[in-house]
């Protein structure tokens, strides 16, 4: 359904030592510079953070959160944890399972640098 995502971002190298640790433990390959972005490539999509080229500061959206597919509950843990260790923020409940309206789902959620609501997500079936 999408073929990007990106988020606002106030300090390019900061967020990059970010997201390469986090996606990294995902197994996406560090993320290349273009200018004021830097972007994530997989088969299955791009990730990106920019500089807003209007000139603004970046912020983050109120209720937005993006959403990583991981394969397994111990990538998402790895994730959380490379997140936190590189200038990310800890929030809500710890990693874990949680009930859906149809499924058990393992969710672990942070805020990047810049406060972007992020989270690692593994269906349980």
């Amino acid at each position: 359904m999408f073929s990007h995502v990106m988020v606002g971002t106030n300090d390019l190298e900061r967020s990059k030592k970010f997201y390469d640790a986090i996606l990294g433990t995902l197994g996406v390959k560090p993320g290349f510079v273009d200018g004021n972005r830097v972007f994530w490539r997989t088969k299955t999509g791009t990730f990106g953070v920019s500089k807003p080229i209007n000139g603004e500061p970046a912020c983050h959206a109120n209720g937005g959160t993006i959403g990583f597919a991981v394969e397994d509950t111990a990538h998402a843990d790895a994730w959380h944890a490379a997140g936190v260790a590189n200038g990310g923020t800890a929030i809500e409940n710890p990693p874990g399972l949680r009930q859906g309206a149809t499924m058990q789902l393992y969710l672990a959620y942070l805020r990047d640098p810049d406060g972007n609501k992020i989270c690692a997500m593994k269906r349980m079936g």
